[in-house]
């Protein structure tokens, strides 16, 4: 057992840190967002936008202080106790791992495709074996393939804006734009057709888009300078959401009418592309949509890996979820967390409206489960910080604490706004999801009632205040 270790180069962490913003959740699901809201849609992305940047910031702040791998878990087991980082770390777990079953078989849909002879679960099969593999090998192997996954995302984006925004501009050479213009925005029923109470609607079905912008503090810990990589993952969140997000968007709507029947027919890039008239521009999307959903497959199954590891080592978890091999993998944990997704792209098979539906809808709240955790550990760690260690503040949230309460208080508004949504499924999503973490809450407060504390090294490695295994 030698621990992590620091295989992931700057590159690789910069990478992580831009491709974890973009999901394939923002080519898939955003056409639903923009027949909901029209081009308001914008404004709930910018307000989603704004609420990850602030609870980056807070996050930020605690791992450049603390790096480690189990990222807002351990902060949450330090700042407001074991209950918090059990509760927390295992309800990530269970999202992320859910994720892999959702991710593979919306890769193996693509991949058959366009290689029917092989069917549909024997593409997803192939899919998870592949990147479990690539896990298996080493944290290197993991970050060369995100690196060169999320460079596809970044330049299909890039090139995306660019052409998008000539043909906008009317300067683009060959192609049919006499739909594109920022007239889109407003000739159509208005900037907000369906009212203002749509820009709410629309930010519960854009939210859930932006998990993953937390990935880059986890992946800190297995890096050769973990204090600089969140540093500067943290300060350039706000650029990548203006323009991954905000920048795509804004050239989606203003290239078709958002009322447009292709939207919804074809997904809202595929249809902006071909608005243009640019040849094959489903398979085109297809290929960006596939290289997304890889890329989200295997930062899933990392992050998914890395908490149980983090679990482990504080005793929350079993012992062998913390060994790791000569490489410094833990092979145990991306194992147990392979075997779950599994069993989940089964039961997305053989029961996809039953068994299936209940996890998705019953991890669908997590995301925002943990951006209130991480609100709640950020107000009580400044203090401890402050107190122990105030050199180590090299990353501050803005307006403390006032940001911070104000960021919580969206937070809770969103969800019990969700409460009211039988639109869109948001009221089972917030129920399921609130009895999961009710269950793993329980489970939480029994073992501490019933085991006590954890063993003398367990609780050092837990709050050890910045140590970095490197092997």
């Amino acid at each position: 057992m030698t621990g992590l270790q620091a295989g992931l180069k700057n590159r690789h962490l910069t990478m992580i840190a831009i491709g974890g913003v973009i999901g394939a959740g923002l080519f898939v699901g955003s056409s639903s967002g923009i027949a909901t809201a029209g081009p308001g849609i914008l404004l709930s992305y910018a307000l989603v936008g704004t609420l990850v940047v602030l609870v980056m910031r807070m996050l930020g702040e605690m791992s450049a202080a603390n790096p480690t791998s189990g990222s807002f878990s351990a902060h949450a087991d330090r700042a407001l106790g074991r209950w918090a980082g059990f509760s927390i770390g295992w309800l990530y777990w269970f999202f992320w791992v859910v994720v892999l079953a959702v991710e593979a078989t919306a890769g193996a849909t693509i991949l058959e495709s366009w290689i029917p002879a092989v069917p549909q679960w024997g593409w997803a099969l192939i899919v998870m074996l592949v990147l479990t593999a690539t896990n298996l090998v080493s944290v290197g192997s993991y970050g060369e393939f995100e690196f060169w996954f999320a460079g596809i995302k970044v330049v299909a984006i890039g090139a995306f804006i660019v052409v998008g925004a000539l043909a906008i501009f009317g300067v683009l050479p060959g192609v049919h734009a006499d739909k594109a213009s920022f007239g889109n925005l407003s000739d159509h029923g208005g900037f907000l057709p369906h009212g203002p109470g749509a820009i709410l609607t629309g930010v519960l079905l854009v939210v859930f888009s932006f998990m993953g912008s937390e990935i880059a503090t986890l992946a800190a810990g297995e890096s050769e300078n973990p204090q600089r990589a969140v540093t500067k993952s943290t300060n350039s969140i706000i650029w990548r959401i203006a323009v991954f997000y905000l920048g795509s968007i804004l050239v989606v709507v203003s290239l078709v009418p958002w009322n447009d029947p292709s939207i919804k027919e074809k997904g809202s890039y595929v249809a902006a592309l071909d608005s243009l008239g640019i040849a094959h521009a489903g398979q085109i999307m297809n290929f960006i949509v596939l290289t997304s959903v890889l890329s989200c497959l295997n930062s899933g199954l990392y992050t998914a890996s890395r908490m149980a590891f983090s679990l482990g080592e504080r005793g929350d978890a079993p012992k062998m979820f913390a060994r790791t091999t000569s490489r410094g993998v833990p092979r145990a944990a991306i194992l147990a967390s392979v075997l779950f997704g599994f069993v989940a792209v089964f039961f997305n098979y053989k029961f996809p409206d039953s068994v299936f539906l209940f996890l998705v809808n019953s991890s669908g709240a997590v995301a925002l489960f943990v951006w209130l955790v991480i609100c709640f550990s950020q107000l009580r760690m400044r203090k401890i910080i402050q107190t122990e260690a105030p050199e180590k503040l090299v990353v501050k949230m803005w307006l403390y604490p006032y940001l911070t309460w104000a960021a919580a208080g969206v937070i809770v508004f969103v969800l019990g706004y969700m409460l009211t949504d039988t639109e869109h499924d948001g009221r089972e999503t917030v129920l399921l999801s609130l009895l999961v973490a009710a269950i793993v809450l329980v489970i939480a407060v029994i073992k501490e009632k019933v085991l006590g504390g954890r063993t003398a090294v367990a609780a050092e490695s837990a709050t050890a205040p910045d140590e970095v295994k490197t092997g």
